[in-house]
């Protein structure tokens, strides 16, 4: 196996060294950047529309289409836990986007996409009573 490098150290000291950057500056910005939380909650008067927390306002989103599109969420929830069962050829070198993995890959990239367009639809294009409206 020649012209291959050990994972260990070139390869995991500088990802441990990267997520303690990424874990420190966090922390700095939690304490400099105040949270952005509304008033406390108000069973009585919610606000219109009462927005899911970013990471499930696709979900939200797919929901306001009707109750049957909920099955969506559903269909790739199960889709994306069974991805480590699926039968697939083992490479003999790591590569990014292998041509024996394509189908695998279009289909984690086009879910990916889905959440991320209803995630933005569901934050910036959304209106009083789900009204879609230009973000400006």
């Amino acid at each position: 196996m020649s012209g291959l490098v050990k994972s260990s150290p070139y390869f995991f000291r500088p990802v441990t060294r990267a997520f303690l950057l990424c874990v420190a500056v966090l922390l700095a910005l939690a304490v400099v950047i105040p949270a952005p939380l509304e008033a406390p909650a108000d069973p009585a008067h919610p606000p219109n529309p009462a927005k899911s927390a970013w990471f499930l306002v696709w979900i939200q989103e797919l929901v306001s289409y009707g109750n049957p599109a909920i099955y969506v969420a559903v269909a790739l929830a199960v889709l994306l836990l069974s991805l480590p069962w699926w039968p697939l050829r083992h490479l003999e070198q790591a590569r990014w986007l292998p041509r024996e993995h394509w189908p695998l890959a279009v289909l984690v990239l086009l879910a990916s996409g889905l959440v991320l367009a209803l995630t933005l639809v569901g934050l910036f294009l959304r209106g009083p009573d789900w009204r879609l409206v230009l973000p400006f």
